[in-house]
């Protein structure tokens, strides 16, 4: 017997809406999420520009918004954190997520802005290295705990974890803007985030878009492809192995999957995951994770010359200096002169038609 299931759908512009609501009952997405808990949709909001495949889709949001509200589930909250580098309440505007917000009556939280509470919480596991980076304590927002999570992460590559998806969407959700101390120690960081999730939320769930799925130096310098597909589950280490291995990736030779999967956050190994809606046997993307002149720079940091300098680096006073080069690089390089004319490619599909539907 399947240990769990992901929902996988083909999909297209015209009828992507309705097709999300189709992969959510697919999933059986009622059994994860208590209809009497109020309920939280973390977006992600990986750029503060519109970069398709990068950031939550209007159409994957409203899908989900819609069929939640549809089933009677009542006070949805979508929330989301920002970096260092990253302006979310930009990238909800310049990615037209704002118009489903004026739909549905909805209103975003923003986890960063000092009327929302952080707390010390104690893990009731043990943890793998969240309470060793964090000595003093390991900060959550109290508006998140008691409440389900619903993630709405895309289908892309990360130039540190591999993929990034459900287990990756915790990430800008869950820890503060210290969390780039993690990163050398990223796969086991997520491993100890979901083992949190699973404390604090009564119930779990994740839609993932892969209407447009990036494939090189992921979560923002990658080549977005039309690929069409959806993906919805309960289990957020199978979704994840799933989407890893439709862009062609062994998940069990992901660090973060593998963790997950021997310590039973969630099934890993996709010979025990039940696949419903497409048969997808034969998907194989071919995506390969890439890197960019600074992400080079930030794996030296992180793991090679310049990890003995770490600390001094990146939790001292001279850390400024890293989020100032990576913004230079992202905002006044990368994105002008080679981002927007791969934009502009899928702008021209169907999917950059629906998009502009949403401009509000």
């Amino acid at each position: 017997m399947k240990q769990s299931k992901v929902a996988v759908l083909k999909t297209s512009p015209e009828t992507v809406v309705e097709d999300i609501g189709r992969l959510m009952h697919l999933a059986e997405f009622e059994r994860f999420l208590p209809k009497e808990i109020d309920t939280i949709l973390k977006i992600n909001i990986s750029w503060h520009y519109h970069y398709p495949g990068c950031s939550t889709s209007p159409w994957q949001f409203e899908g989900a918004v819609r069929t939640l509200l549809e089933s009677g589930y009542r006070n949805l909250t979508p929330a989301q954190n920002r970096t260092v580098v990253v302006d979310p309440k930009l990238g909800a505007k310049k990615n037209h997520l704002l118009s489903v917000l004026e739909k549905y009556h909805l209103r975003f939280l923003y986890l960063y802005e000092p009327q929302v509470e952080w707390i010390d919480y104690k893990p009731k596991k043990e943890m793998i290295v969240l309470d060793q980076i964090f000595p003093r304590g390991i900060k959550i927002p109290v508006f998140l705990i008691g409440k389900n999570a619903v993630h709405l992460p895309t289908l892309k590559t990360h130039v540190f974890t591999t993929i990034t998806g459900a287990m990756k969407n915790a990430f800008g959700g869950l820890l503060n803007e210290n969390r780039h101390w993690t990163h050398s120690v990223i796969h086991e960081t997520l491993v100890d985030l979901l083992q949190i999730q699973k404390e604090i939320h009564p119930g779990l769930f994740c839609v993932t878009d892969g209407t447009i799925a990036g494939s090189g130096a992921g979560p923002r310098a990658f080549q977005p492809h039309e690929k069409n597909f959806l993906l919805a589950s309960g289990d957020m280490v199978a979704i994840d192995a799933i989407g890893a291995k439709m862009m062609g990736f062994d998940p069990l030779k992901i660090p973060f999957i593998r963790m997950a999967y021997e310590r039973g956050l969630g099934c890993g190994d996709p010979k025990e995951i039940e696949v419903t809606g497409e048969d997808i046997s034969e998907i194989n993307f071919r995506f390969k994770r890439g890197d960019t002149f600074a992400s080079r720079g930030q794996h030296m940091i992180y793991h090679g010359l310049l990890h003995p300098f770490e600390k001094i680096l990146l939790r001292t006073p001279l850390v400024p200096w890293a989020f100032f080069a990576s913004k230079v690089y992202h905002d006044f390089f990368w994105y002008p002169f080679i981002g927007t004319r791969r934009k502009k490619k899928i702008l021209k599909t169907g999917w950059g038609d629906l998009f502009q539907k949403y401009s509000s």
